[in-house]
């Protein structure tokens, strides 16, 4: 490369530093980039490349952006996942020897980020940091926005870091640079996050406060490796961050990524929105700290039975006075984001609005603490403890800022008369001044006798008295002197403004000056006071969160559940909590759910369509609304506490990692069976449908064995394969249950009522025509099916784990196939199966209660 210019290469110099981010390198009034930087900014932010040098040799490529508004290129760069160094000019041109000094003052990156229009007020933004070590990881987490620190200790396999990471927002991890390269590629492109680098994890002693209550070397090591990258990107106070909240991973309800996908928790699958999920329908916070709070105790629902009852209580009590409820809700709709407002004072990025609206949240603690205080449940009471009126902060803030101050803290006007002597004598200054102008001003008209004239302000020129040309000859000889000349008028200057100008001016840039160094003073006194107002914040979110179930719950009519002490769940007039708000009125068929030691496993039959997988999803979704200690959809709930949750719903396929559909649900249920225990939910849907009939079925009944002889988990299994239903009686745990649907003029009817005992066939054909494919491809689907029947084709049910072969292997067969075996269980029952049925009152018996009988009757004979 030819030589550069100084400038070009204090640019190449620092650029060095800074490989892995654009450089908005500062250059009067723009950020400009450079070679690589230009060519790929000017494509991701769509302006305009050009060259500096064009008429060299060697051209440089250039792009540049306004600095006043970059704000919004640089939320584009890092909603893309770019991160972006910051350049500015650190020593004043006019005594600059040479090309002016310029450091980068702040590295921002999608994990950093501090500004209002790059954040999502009801979203916490983690930065995550991963530490490896021997047997064991270690995931820290910190929302610099808010000083949140978390950390948490996993002795398992990288998967359930993976699951771990994947459940929580995050959108950049810092690593070692020396973390295995396929593990680095896997946080890539399965979590979709930035990687950054962080070498250093020396412990800095500014931090020990932080690091109190980390004992294990290895938590201390991953935390300052964290805290070292943050500390090294943001150049900057970091007082407000918290202490490191420990994550006890036992104490809380796993839920791993595939539920948390499959459940739709907090986004649809389809759309990833908000609107559809669980999280959408019990967010009625009214507060930003309040919903950032309701989404991470969605994340982890609780495994205390005393902290899940305390939450329960409170709810109640809020639910029952319902009329204090909608006054705390008023007013809590007046409170500014505290957790926020402290970041922003500890940043140094907020400004004089920033403040006031801090006082006037502050203002509304002792109304909050009265409010609390009316309501008659004693846990209520007592929350009104934590509502602690800062008294000093409010009067701070009351006697220095203005109450409608500028949003610019440079160009004065946000100090109030009376808090600083020296400033209210420039303020005096200034305003006296300028009503001695207007004075002048009436005096010069009437001396000269010229209507017209007028004395103005420009910051190029000053003061001025401008006079219409037609007006000139008016003007007194000798004491006006011209200082600029215009189309149709004169502007002059006269000895007296001159000096009165001065002054005034004087007065007004060191008042501007004053009030910018004052506003700093009461920001950094702000400081001391952070661990105060971040605690009234998490007071304020949690009593925001509580009332917003009780508003839920009162909504929607939800009850409040009981918690069995053995491991036994019983639900009646169940709910799914999202699809009946998306439902007409009344329209969801609730049904009952029954889980308990003696029936462990729930085999679930029934057509498409007809409701099995909502009906599994309830369930889920009702154990965790009840362990994150809200009230529940249903007519009356006695849950018991699960540990984790695994579910195998919908069809899904990774093509990132290159695993089909199939290969997807075998990994599913393969975590689910490596990790469950017994007091763990496991819903399990079509396993087996993406290979062979006969492997499909095999997969699905070994599996269910399984689950029921080694795990003995709470488990729904919903199938298609009817066979698997004689699992009931060789699996003593195991009980049929199935979604009712009608044959009606030759279309199904779908009742989504559950029923005891298996369904009678699966109406595919049924729901095909429903959606409506061509009727000719019917009628020939519903020949070929008559066909198969007619031959015997149908598979019969499987053998139990074990009726084995000699290689054993299972052995699978139809009737035709072993038509022995068939024969002699026949001729055992033939003659009572034949007397019940001349008993059987065929007239007197509803269509369900036939098939039923005959599906007894059958048994009798398969046995």
């Amino acid at each position: 490369m030819a030589k550069q210019t100084p400038m070009m290469e204090q640019y190449l110099r620092i650029k060095a530093e800074h490989k892995d981010a654009f450089l908005f390198f500062r250059l009067g009034d723009f950020y400009e980039m450079f070679f690589d930087d230009a060519v790929l900014a000017a494509r991701e932010l769509e302006i305009t490349l050009t060259k500096r040098d064009s008429n060299s040799d060697d051209p440089i490529p250039m792009c540049g952006v306004p600095y006043h508004s970059a704000e919004n290129y640089i939320k584009i760069l890092v909603e893309k996942g770019y991160k972006v160094a910051i350049c500015e000019q650190v020593e004043d041109p006019k005594v600059a020897k040479g090309v002016v000094k310029r450091e980068v003052i702040q590295l921002i990156t999608p994990g950093t980020v501090m500004e209002k229009n790059m954040l999502n007020e009801k979203e916490n933004n983690f930065i995550a940091s991963l530490s490896h070590f021997e047997n064991s990881y270690v995931v820290v987490y910190s929302d610099l926005s808010t000083g949140e620190n978390r950390i948490a200790l996993f002795e398992t396999d990288w998967s359930g870091v993976i699951h771990e990471l994947y459940n929580q927002p995050i959108r950049e991890i810092v690593v070692s640079s020396k973390l295995d390269e396929d593990l680095q590629t896997q946080l890539r492109e399965r979590l979709k996050v930035t990687l950054s680098y962080q070498d250093e994890v020396t412990f800095n002693a500014e931090y020990r406060d932080l690091c109190n209550n980390l004992h294990d070397e290895r938590l201390l090591n991953a935390f300052s490796r964290l805290l070292n990258y943050i500390q090294h990107t943001q150049k900057r106070s970091l007082d407000h961050m918290q202490q490191a909240e420990l994550i006890e991973l036992d104490n809380y309800l796993s839920l791993d990524m595939y539920s948390k996908r499959n459940l739709e928790l907090t986004e649809t699958m389809m759309k990833k929105e908000k609107r559809g999920s669980l999280l959408w329908v019990l967010d009625k916070t009214v507060t930003a700290m309040g919903s950032r709070m309701v989404k991470k105790w969605l994340e982890r629902p609780l495994l205390n039975r005393t902290l899940i009852e305390e939450r329960l209580e409170i709810v109640d009590g809020l639910y029952q006075q319902f009329m204090e409820r909608d006054d705390l809700r008023e007013i809590l709709k007046s409170v500014y984001d505290l957790e926020r407002l402290a970041g922003r004072i500890a940043f140094g990025n907020v400004n004089a609005r920033d403040l006031i609206q801090l006082r006037e949240s502050l203002k509304k603690i002792p109304h909050l603490k009265a409010l609390l205080e009316q309501f008659s449940q004693p846990e209520i009471q007592r929350l009104a403890q934590n509502f602690y009126y800062p008294t000093h902060i409010v009067d701070l803030l009351d006697k220095s800022l203005v109450d409608d101050p500028p949003i610019s803290v440079k160009e004065g006007g946000i100090i109030k008369d009376g808090y600083h002597q020296q400033l209210d004598t420039y303020k005096d200054a200034s305003r006296n001044g300028k009503q001695w102008i207007a004075a002048l001003e009436q005096k010069e008209k009437q001396e000269t006798n010229i209507k017209s004239l007028k004395i103005g302000y420009n910051r190029v020129f000053g003061y001025y008295i401008e006079v219409t040309k037609a007006n000139l000859h008016l003007l007194p000889e000798g004491r006006y002197h011209r200082k600029q000349t215009l189309t149709n008028a004169e502007r002059f200057i006269t000895p007296e403004l001159k000096e009165k100008e001065q002054l005034i001016l004087e007065a007004e840039e060191k008042s501007v000056e004053l009030e910018y160094q004052l506003f700093i003073e009461i920001r950094d006194q702000m400081k001391a006071y952070i661990p105060e107002l971040q605690r009234l914040a998490d007071a304020i979110s949690h009593i925001d969160v509580l009332q917003g179930f009780a508003t839920v719950s009162e909504a929607n009519n939800y009850v409040r559940p009981t918690f069995a002490m053995n491991h036994q769940l019983q639900i009646r007039q169940s709910r799914h909590p999202v699809i009946e708000q998306v439902m007409k009125e009344g329209s969801f068929v609730p049904n009952n759910i029954d889980l308990d030691e003696e029936n462990n496993i729930l085999l679930i039959t029934g057509p498409n369509m007809s409701g099995k997988s909502t009906y599994m999803r309830q369930l889920a979704l009702t154990v965790i609304m009840g362990q994150i200690g809200c009230f529940v959809p249903c007519e009356s709930a006695e849950l018991t506490l699960f540990d984790q949750i695994f579910t195998r719903i919908g069809a899904a396929d990774d093509l990132v990692a290159g695993q089909s559909t199939f290969m997807v649900e075998m990994l599913e249920a393969n975590h689910a069976i490596a990790n469950a225990t017994d007091k763990s939910l496991i819903l399990l849907d079509e396993i087996g449908r993406g290979t062979s009939t006969y492997d499909g079925m095999a997969l699905a009944q070994a599996i269910i064995e399984y689950i029921h002889n080694h795990i003995h988990a709470k488990t729904l299994f919903s199938t298609h394969y009817h066979e698997l239903t004689a699992l009931e009686n060789t699996l003593a745990n195991l009980k049929n249950i199935h979604v009712r649907a009608e044959e009606y003029e030759g279309n199904v009817v779908f009742l989504h009522q559950i029923k005891q005992g298996a369904a009678d066939e699966s109406y595919g054909i049924h729901v095909a025509k429903l959606a409506d494919l061509p009727n000719p491809l019917i009628e020939r689907a519903s020949e070929i099916l008559n066909e198969l029947e007619g031959k015997g084709a149908k598979p019969t049910s499987l053998p139990s784990a074990q009726e084995t072969n000699s290689t054993g292997q299972l052995s699978l067969f139809t009737e035709a196939e072993a038509p022995n075996k068939a024969s002699s269980s026949k001729a055992k029952v033939e003659s009572p199966v034949i007397e019940e049925l001349k008993a059987i009152d065929l007239f007197d018996m509803t269509p369900m209660d036939a098939m039923n009988e005959l599906y007894r009757l059958q048994k009798m004979i398969k046995k």
